[in-house]
């Protein structure tokens, strides 16, 4: 891969990265809820699911998975149907009083759970994969199509991570300024409302033509 190819490719990259949808909404919600470390933490679902996904796509799967109506419908409703539960338990979720806040502090959230959240929103999302399979073969090289698909993916996942940071810090700069079970109750409303808005609009994704 050429220099000027691979400057051209990093802000395109980045900018899908912070592109604001499900996963960095979790980030931000997590980093509010729990901190910046466990929301970065919690995110290597995240960087899993792509990964897998990368592979996939890398393999020549993904373009399968993307021309088989069943597959990407079967997934596509399952991730919908995920996004808009998280949804309806952050509409449902009591404001935290001083007394839950306090014990929340002193208990750490279980990263595993949330890391299994992180993965099943990335893994149920199959408009994911079109980044893989549409994006990133216009940026690898054909005589040497497995090392540069690996500089593509590995600065993906890089960028990834840069972007699940910012949101996470932004969630806890939202936590700092909206302190308060009220303030909080109208963030997880907000929050919640935005997690089903993001399922219903995956429900309604059509596959793009084979």
């Amino acid at each position: 891969m050429t220099l000027s190819a691979y400057l051209l490719f990093l802000p395109a990259c980045f900018a899908i990265n912070m592109a604001f949808g499900p996963n960095n909404l979790l980030s931000v919600t997590n980093g509010a809820k729990h901190g910046v470390s466990p929301a970065v933490i919690a995110a290597s679902g995240r960087l899993v699911a792509f990964a897998l996904m990368i592979a996939v796509a890398g393999l020549g799967m993904g373009a399968v998975l993307v021309a088989s109506e069943l597959a990407f419908d079967v997934i596509k409703y399952l991730g919908a149907a995920y996004l808009v539960w998280i949804g309806i338990r952050l509409l449902r979720a009591p404001a935290p009083t001083a007394e839950v806040q306090a014990r929340d502090a002193a208990a750490p959230p279980s990263l595993r759970a949330l890391a299994r959240q992180e993965f099943t929103v990335a893994a149920g999302n199959p408009k994911a994969i079109l980044v893989f399979t549409a994006f990133f073969p216009q940026f690898v090289v054909p005589g040497a199509y497995a090392s540069s698909y690996v500089l593509l993916g590995a600065t993906f996942l890089v960028f990834e991570l840069v972007a699940i940071a910012l949101y996470a810090m932004l969630g806890a700069r939202m936590r700092r300024l909206a302190n308060g079970s009220r303030a909080m109750r109208w963030f997880n409303k907000v929050s919640g409302s935005m997690m089903v808005g993001f399922g219903l609009i995956l429900a309604f994704t059509r596959r793009p033509a084979a």
